[in-house]
Parts: structure tokens; sequence; C-alpha cells
């Protein structure tokens, strides 16, 4: 009689096919045994992220209790809230060095964005919560404010407010910006105020002080042509921080508008975003982006801003040229000499921003007596 191909009339088949046998059973036996380590080991790591991430929630929610939030609430939303919102993160109308930011729709006619900091773009938690930290802590209405936080099953999500318009950059650089016509001089003046008072509340009101150190236009948002918000921080430092007042940190920020400054002593301050800031003027008058090939654009203009303190034909030969000259020439002095200040090599001697505020809003001032004069 034969049994699997082994004569069971032999012993010696009866041997082999038991031990056949018993190394099927004792594979089965460890492989469920392996399936079972590896289910524990995945529970214990979702359980210890999942604790991680309930710990980060409550350290924000008491900062929320302990925070006083005026004129809007903050609250934490789940994942699936979010979601839900976005569609599944369907319409992108964002993007950042470290996240995607997506349109959100809340379902009581408001709308939100939603930035998602990738862990795989270079977005740490530690990142995360220290701009939820910074955004829990101000409120100004040239800042893009926060409406909730999301931090559930690794996903890191800030609801912001969203702001219809598209960026500085977006509308000076791209061809869809232009599309709507050239952004005029009032309007370019009236943008740098905002983002000057902007600069000025997170430098001497928000306590503690912040340090954005990521000054550029593609982080300025448009309410329309003449409003506009600063946007992003998730780059930034408390500016009463002794360890960054005294010790060099990693340079971060974009290429063209990093103080230079900063970028040889890893020293930052709020004189950082005051050089960035001057990068920004230069980008509104001359229409150029910050960098021009291997030349900074405060390198590119150096020669011009220079030699241009008392030659109104050197200066206009920086503005944009689409502006066609239709610019106010006492203004465009008054500009170039703030970006000059702000620019300054040796970072002590930049101005603050109230300073720079002030001389803006003064020349914005001055054509508006002069036209009304003339009425």
């Amino acid at each position: 009689m034969w049994f699997l191909g082994f004569s069971t009339s032999s012993r010696r088949s009866y041997l082999i096919a038991g031990a056949i046998t018993l190394v099927i059973v004792l594979t089965i036996i460890l492989r469920k045994w392996v399936v079972y380590l590896e289910s524990r080991d995945d529970k214990s790591s979702n359980d210890v992220a999942g604790k991680s991430d309930q710990k980060c929630k409550d350290q924000i929610t008491q900062q929320i209790i302990s925070c006083k939030i005026k004129n809007y609430s903050i609250r934490t939303y789940s994942l699936e809230e979010l979601k839900v919102a976005t569609s599944d993160f369907r319409t992108r109308v964002g993007v950042g060095a470290t996240s995607y930011v997506y349109l959100a729709e809340l379902g009581d006619g408001r709308f939100g964005a939603v930035k998602r900091v990738m862990q795989e773009r270079g977005g740490s938690q530690k990142m995360f919560l220290d701009e939820v930290s910074v955004l829990l802590r101000i409120s100004h209405p040239n800042l893009v404010c926060l409406m909730g936080f999301c931090l559930e099953k690794g996903e890191q999500l800030l609801l912001l407010e969203y702001v219809p318009r598209n960026s500085l950059f977006d509308r000076m650089h791209t061809h869809q910006g232009q599309s709507s016509g050239i952004l005029s001089w009032s309007n370019r003046l009236s943008i740098a105020l905002d983002i000057a008072y902007a600069l000025d509340y997170l430098h001497s009101v928000a306590d503690p002080p912040v340090i954005h150190r990521d000054i550029k236009s593609s982080n300025v948002l448009l309410i329309d042509d003449s409003r506009a918000k600063l946007a992003d921080f998730g780059l930034c430092k408390l500016g009463n921080d002794p360890q960054t007042a005294h010790t060099p940190i990693a340079v971060k920020g974009s290429l063209g508008y990093v103080d230079t400054n900063y970028l040889n002593t890893g020293i930052v301050s709020p004189k950082s975003d005051v050089y960035s800031f001057g990068v920004l003027l230069l980008e509104l008058i001359t229409g150029l982006r910050s960098l021009q090939g291997s030349f900074t654009l405060a390198e590119w203009t150096h020669e011009c801003r220079k030699n241009c303190d008392h030659d109104v034909e050197m200066l206009m030969k920086m503005m944009d040229p689409k502006l066609k000259g239709n610019v106010d020439a006492e203004q465009l002095r008054v500009l170039v000499e703030v970006a000059n200040l702000a620019l300054a090599s040796n970072s002590e001697t930049r101005p603050d921003m109230a300073h720079i505020a002030y001389r803006i809003s003064t020349c914005i001032g001055i054509k508006d007596r002069r036209e009304l004069a003339v009425l």
C-alpha cells in the first residue's frame, strides 16, 4: 500500500513521511509566530506614535487655553474633518519648502487653507510645533492667522486663513499673474507698507518677539492688489532666545533674500528680517526676481543704488520698465534709500522695522497731500 508516494509496508518510509510532516507543521507554527511578533511590533509602534501625537496635541491644546486669542477661535480638527474639507487634499493652492497647501471648504460658507507639513520634505514635528506655538501668540491684520490644527496618524496639518489671491511672486513674475495687468506703483507701495507693519508687529509687539527668517515675495499673500498679508512661519525663531542671539545656527531661508551677515556668522536677529525686507523692496522697485543668474538682486543693483542719491535719471533706470515711468520720483528715492539702509552689511546699522514703516507711510502721505493741494 502506498501513501503520498511512500510504501506503508516500509518502516523507513514511515520515518521519512513523519519527518516531512513535522517540518511542515514547524514551518506553519514558525510563520504564525513571526506574523504575531510583527503585528505586536506594529501595534507597539502605533501606540507609541499615537501617544506621541496625543502628547503634542495636549501641549498645543494647553497653549490654546492659556493664550488670549482675540477675534477668532482656534480648535483641534480630526484628520477625517480636514480630509472632507479638502476633498481628500484635492485642490493644491500652494507649495512650501516642507509642505503643500490645499483649499478647504469649511461648510459654513467660509474657506480655509490646509498646510500639510510633510516629513519626507523635511518638515519635522519640532518645526510643526514651533510654527503652531508662534501662530497661537500672534494676531495682526497683516499676518495670516491660524484657525486650527490636526496632529493625527502621522499627519501634521494647519488650518489657516484663506487669502483668495495669489502670492506677490505669482502676481509679479508669472504670465497668469500679469494677465490682469501690471501691479501699479501705488499698489507696490501699499504692499510694502503692509509687510513693514507685519514685521514691526512681530519684532516689537509680539511677546516674545518673532524672527520670521523667510521673508520673500512668495510668502506675501495678496488680499487684492493693494493689501497683503505675511504667511509661512515654518522657519521662525523667537527673538528673545539667548541661544539664538549668541550661538550660530543652521542658515535657513531662500536664496537671494538671506541676510549676508547671517550667512557669514550663523547669528540670526530681527535685523536679518530687515535685510530680507530690503530685497523685497528691490523686487517691488525693479520688477526683477531675487536671483539674477549667479547674482543676488542686491548685488545686481548695487552700483546703481550706490550712485543714485541725487541722480533722478539713475533712479529711473532701476524702475520696472513695465511701469513705463508711471512712478513718483520722490517716493522712489525714499524707497531706494530705505532699501540701502536695510541691506547694510553691518546688521547693527540697519534700521528697525518701525522706522522703515514710518518712512514708507510718510512718503505715501507726502504724495497724498500733494494731490489734495492740487484739488
